[in-house]
């Protein structure tokens, strides 16, 4: 007797910045899911955040349009669907009709591809947990404060993780005093300088000034994307990543470098013009490698962390030193990806992956309806 496949429903699209990447992320983990285990059950969520049961990725890419287009075409075979915060329905229902949508409706597993707002956050995640359905990926806790990364720095300050120096400013700060935030900048922090939004990830909207005219443009964009802004000292460093896989025991995988075909590894070097490089492993000292890894699982652990993240690190061309960047709770998942690429060069390939990234979503599932909700 054939053992009964596991319905995985992959969430991508989203109200988020990185609507493409997303698609792209997706495509992939549906080619690389094994046919004989899984079924997959493809969930693409529109940029203003309706939900399509029946979404295909591979079609938007090749057209170049986003999850909207399939919501407009009447002749697409898709169903407007949510989950509800009621525990005990656990299954997708239509949002129009009451004809429920029988064993279609039915997920064993979520696995979300959305990176950035609205997806990597926590608010999918704490509607999951609300609607008790198993997914992939951190907790409530672990993504906001994995996609925030004020908080995220101040957590790595307390667990003693090295950081560049770095200024936060709330949008209505910069609207009121835009000049005084400016000379503070240039106090504090000099130039050159990276100015981001502190909750968004692909390198969107962040841009790296020069002089004040440069700063005074990446404020402004960065605070069309956040209404918190985050300023960091530039250094002189070379750019490292690597993958952590887990839960309360996480692993690390080599260390990859990434050399941007850019003054800095933004959007365009990442996803478009297709010249950055990565090189894994890096080529660094065993012992600086061995730092890192360190540093990444201390990272996972002190955010509480699950299943997966990319940690981003600098190295001081000068002084050598490490300092960690950043965590990623969602990376990219495109083949070419640095998630999946420095897992594959550390002895774990793709679709084998998946499949231990769906394990441990279910191991912490299994973990979590051990706790008590009464007295």
């Amino acid at each position: 007797m054939s053992k009964k496949k596991i319905r995985v429903g992959i969430v991508f699209g989203g109200r988020s910045g990185e609507h493409e990447v997303s698609l792209a992320s997706a495509q992939a983990v549906m080619n690389n899911l094994d046919p004989e285990k899984y079924e997959v059950v493809p969930l693409g969520i529109t940029k203003s955040g309706q939900w399509l049961l029946g979404t295909e990725p591979a079609k938007l890419i090749a057209s170049g349009q986003s999850v909207d287009s399939q919501a407009e075409e009447a002749n697409q075979a898709v169903t407007s669907v949510t989950f509800t915060g009621d525990p005990t329905v656990g299954r997708l229902i239509p949002i129009e009709g009451q004809q429920g949508l029988g064993d279609d409706g039915k997920i064993d597993v979520i696995f979300p591809v959305l990176h950035g707002t609205y997806g990597e956050d926590g608010t999918l995640q704490g509607l999951l947990e609300m609607a008790n359905v198993p997914y992939v990926g951190c907790g409530v806790l672990g993504a906001a404060v994995g996609m925030d990364k004020e908080k995220m720095k101040m957590i790595f300050e307390s667990a003693h993780l090295p950081n560049v120096k770095y200024l936060v400013f709330r949008r209505n700060q910069w609207e009121r005093s835009p000049e005084a935030i400016l000379d503070q900048i240039e106090e504090q922090l000099g130039y050159p300088n990276f100015v981001k939004p502190v909750n968004l990830g692909s390198s969107v909207g962040i841009n790296k000034a020069h002089d004040r005219e440069e700063l005074a443009h990446a404020m402004r964009v960065a605070a069309e994307y956040d209404r918190k802004i985050i300023i960091e000292q530039n250094i002189n460093c070379r750019e490292f990543e690597c993958a952590v896989l887990g839960n309360d025991e996480p692993l690390a995988s080599v260390i990859g470098e990434v050399i941007a075909s850019n003054e800095f590894y933004d959007y365009n070097a990442k996803y478009i013009d297709n010249k950055s490089r990565v090189v894994i492993p890096a080529d660094i000292p065993q012992q600086t490698a061995e730092e890192m890894r360190r540093y990444a699982t201390e990272a996972f652990l002190a955010l509480d962390l699950s299943g997966l993240s990319r940690v981003d690190f600098f190295i001081d061309k000068d002084s050598g030193k490490v300092y960690i960047n950043e965590v990623n709770t969602l990376p990219g998942f495109t083949e070419i990806s640095m998630y999946p690429k420095l897992w594959a060069a550390s002895g774990v390939p793709y679709a084998e992956l998946l499949d231990r990234l769906i394990e441990l979503a279910l191991e912490r599932y299994q973990d979590r309806q051990r706790n008590r909700t009464s007295l």
